[in-house]
């Protein structure tokens, strides 16, 4: 199986004309941007797997790199770094040279949606890209989901009812075949000015994914 193929949209994917329409007009805006599917960041080989919702239109959709370049990222790379799921500095660029360790990261769906809204149509576009995803890790253990339509993607990737295990920050899932599936509060901009979701809070979150895997 190659793995590349199967998990990742090609650049010029075209399954939901919506966010193909969106993105054609950043491309016009800001040639220099990635503005294309982002593709998931770390080793196929992690035993994590952290699933966000959508790429933000001036983070991941700029940079190329999942949870790059906006506020959702401040949170998460340097509780990552922390708790030794990746090594090196932080800042904001594809090329900081962050390294992943048993970690990998990636969207439920891979293109930025407009206002930061996702529709279920582009849900269901993504879907087999997450589920191929899953599948070809061999060595997954755990799944954090960064809100709650990720959560929901990473149970129909699994081909579990979302109804059976109810989103809820810090809750603890055990699916079958031995995964589990943690949920966290999406660190967005808007949760974060909010106070819904804290570094504390989000540290808390990923000291307890470090510890259930070891």
């Amino acid at each position: 199986m190659n793995s590349v193929f199967v998990t990742s949209p090609s650049l010029d994917c075209a399954l939901c004309p919506r966010l193909v329409a969106y993105r054609q007009e950043y491309r016009a805006l800001h040639p220099d941007w990635f503005n294309a599917p982002v593709p998931s960041f770390g080793p196929l080989s992690a035993r994590l797997l952290i699933v966000g919702q959508a790429p933000g239109v001036n983070g991941a959709n700029k940079t190329g790199r999942p949870f790059t370049g906006d506020v959702a990222g401040r949170l998460l790379y340097p509780a990552l770094v922390k708790f030794g799921f990746a090594k090196g500095l932080f800042q904001e660029r594809a090329d900081d040279g962050l390294k992943m360790i048993d970690c990998r990261i990636t969207n439920a769906v891979r293109c930025a949606p407009p206002q930061h809204k996702l529709e279920t149509s582009d849900k269901n576009s993504c879907l087999p890209y997450l589920a191929a995803e899953i599948a070809a890790m061999p060595k997954l253990t755990m799944l954090l989901a960064i809100g709650g339509k990720a959560h929901e993607s990473i149970l129909q990737g699994l081909r579990l009812r979302p109804s059976q295990h109810k989103f809820k920050h810090g809750a603890l899932h055990e699916l079958p075949g031995g995964l589990k599936l943690v949920d966290s509060f999406h660190t967005s901009q808007y949760n974060v000015n909010t106070g819904r979701i804290t570094q504390e809070m989000f540290e808390e979150i990923v000291a307890g994914i470090r510890r259930l895997l070891a």
